[in-house]
C-alpha cells in the first residue's frame, strides 16, 4: 500500500502539530487534522500552507502547493477521523486532556486503527491505559521542524503489539526519517534523557559562575557540534580509543551535577513568563526581527545538516566498501 492510500489523522494544531501536518502532506498522505481549540482551524490552515510554500520554494520543487493542500482536511469534528489508519495526538502535555482526546478518537475510528502520541515526556504505558485495545497504542516522537529533521523516536508501551511497532517503523522510513526504537517504557525516552543530562550540567556550570552561557554554548557548537552528526556517542568513544575511559569516568562522574530540582535560572525564567524567541524574553534577549532570523536560520541549518548526515552515513566504511565493489 502506498502512502497516498493511507489516510492519517492528527489531533492538535499548535506549533508542533502544524509542522507534523506538513511532514504528512509532503509524504503523500491524505490528512485529516482536528483543531480541538476554538479559533485554531483557520489560523492552522494558513500556517500549514505557508510552511509548505516555504519548503517547496527552498527546495526549488516543481510540485503544486494546491495539490498538497488538497489532501488536507481541517475539522473540529472527530468523526472525520473514521477512515484513518493512523491517528497521532499532538496536544498539551496534560494527562487529563490526552485522556479525553483518546476517548474521542477511539469512539470514531476502527478497532485496528493505530493511535499514537507525540509526547516527549509522559511514559507511553501511562497513556496506553486510556485507550481501548491498548496494543495498538504507540509513541511517535518527532523533532522540530518535523518536515526537515531526520530524527524520529518510536516508543513502545508495555502492551504495544510487535505488528504495530513494525508497521510504524516502516512508515517512518518512508517518511524519510532515521527512526530509533525504544523497546521499554521509561520516562523521558532516549533523546530527552540524553539532552536533559546535558542541559542540567550546562545550567549548573552557569549558575555557579564556572563559565558564561555564551562559552558553554560555544562548547556545544564547536566541539560536540563538530562530530555528533557524523559519529554519535558510541562511535566517538571507539574513535578516541577506550583504554582510558574507566579512569576518566571514575574521576569525572562524581563531580557532575546530580540535582533533581528545577535549576534556579530556569525557575526565574518561568516566573518572568520568559518564552525565548517567542516573546523576546529568555536566557538571551531577542528583538522581533532577531527572533524571525533565528527561526529562518534554524530551518536552513536543519536542512543542511540533514543533507550532511546523509552524505556521511554512520556505517561509512561499510558504505565505502559497497561502493567499491
Amino acid at each position: 500500500m502506498t502512502l497516498s492510500e493511507i489516510k492519517v489523522g492528527l489531533v492538535g494544531l499548535g506549533l508542533m502539530g502544524r509542522s507534523i501536518a506538513v511532514s504528512f502532506l509532503l509524504s503523500g498522505h491524505p490528512l485529516v487534522a482536528i483543531a480541538p481549540i476554538r479559533g485554531e482551524k483557520e489560523e492552522a490552515f494558513d500556517r500549514i500552507r505557508d510552511l509548505l510554500r516555504e519548503y517547496l520554494n527552498d527546495n526549488k520543487s516543481t510540485q503544486s502547493l494546491d495539490l498538497y493542500m488538497s489532501a488536507l482536511t481541517i475539522s473540529e469534528d472527530y468523526s472525520d477521523l473514521a477512515q484513518c489508519s493512523l491517528v497521532l495526538e499532538c496536544v498539551v502535555e496534560k494527562m487529563n486532556v490526552k485522556e479525553e482526546v483518546y476517548g474521542k478518537i477511539a469512539d470514531v475510528v476502527r478497532k485496528n486503527t493505530v493511535i499514537a502520541t507525540n509526547t516527549s515526556a509522559i511514559p507511553i504505558g501511562n497513556l496506553q491505559k486510556f485507550v481501548a485495545d491498548p496494543e495498538r497504542f504507540i509513541g511517535i516522537h518527532w523533532a522540530e521542524p518535523a518536515y526537515n529533521t531526520r530524527f524520529m523516536e518510536i516508543v513502545c508501551g508495555d502492551q504495544t503489539s510487535i505488528e504495530v511497532v513494525e508497521w510504524v517503523y516502516q512508515l517512518a522510513e518512508q517518511w524519510g526519517k532515521e527512526p530509533i526504537l525504544l523497546k521499554k517504557n521509561i520516562r523521558g525516552f532516549v533523546t530527552n534523557r540524553l539532552m536533559y543530562a546535558s542541559f542540567r550540567e550546562a545550567l549548573y556550570l552557569a549558575e555557579n559562575g564556572l563559565a558564561d552561557k555564551e562559552d558553554i554554548d560555544k562548547c556545544f557548537r564547536y566541539d560536540f557540534g563538530s562530530w555528533m552528526t557524523l559519529m554519535g556517542i558510541f562511535r566517538r568513544l571507539d574513535y578516541e580509543g577506550l583504554k582510558d575511559w574507566a579512569i576518566i569516568f571514575r574521576s569525572i562522574l562524581p563531580l557532575l551535577d546530580n540535582s533533581d530540582q528545577v535549576p534556579e535560572i530556569m525557575q526565574r525564567m518561568v516566573e518572568s513568563n520568559a518564552k525565548g524567541v517567542q516573546n523576546g524574553i529568555g536566557l538571551y534577549p531577542y528583538t522581533e526581527e532577531e527572533a524571525k532570523i533565528w527561526e529562518l536560520k534554524f530551518n536552513q541549518f536543519v536542512k543542511e545538516i540533514s543533507s550532511l548526515a546523509e552524505a556521511y552515513p554512520a556505517d561509512i566504511v561499510e558504505q565505502k566498501l559497497k561502493n567499491n565493489q
